[in-house]
């Protein structure tokens, strides 16, 4: 198939070669692709947007029979204050809900992903599934 014949024409100054369009070409089809894969991707997938519940979430590792029943990690802990934000000890950010996955988007905790289980209990992901760390809200 001659791909070129498929794009608008284009006037060429200088010594361009045939070889040099057909890597610009290629290139412009490279990205088409790319675009077609990422609108597949099953990140778009994830469910619908949402948002969490204001108010604190206090986290916490499980305890032992022995103990506590969760062992406090203030550092962790975070406050959802509106409008798809957050504030924690480390600054403010923002975080996208999509399905029972939430993720920081912007800010000191980007990146970091949480499971949703209830309306009032995250578990922090680690490897792609809900890890020991638990925040529940507490107001």
């Amino acid at each position: 198939m001659n791909v070129r014949a498929h794009l608008p024409s284009c006037r060429v100054h200088g010594n361009a070669s045939d070889e040099a369009l057909g890597d610009i070409e290629m290139k412009g089809l490279s990205t088409l692709a790319l675009l077609a894969a990422l609108t597949a991707s099953p990140l778009l997938a994830q469910g619908p947007i949402g948002t969490l519940e204001r108010g604190t979430y206090a986290c916490e590792l499980p305890g032992d029979a022995g103990g506590e029943a969760g062992i406090p990690q203030p550092d962790a802990s975070f406050t959802i204050i509106g409008a798809s934000r957050y504030t924690s000890a480390q600054g403010q950010g923002t975080y996208l809900r999509r399905g029972d996955v939430v993720t920081f988007t912007s800010g000191p905790r980007s990146g970091e992903a949480y499971a949703v289980i209830s309306s009032v209990f995250l578990r922090k992901m680690e490897s792609g599934r809900p890890g020991a760390l638990r925040c529940i809200r507490k107001n």
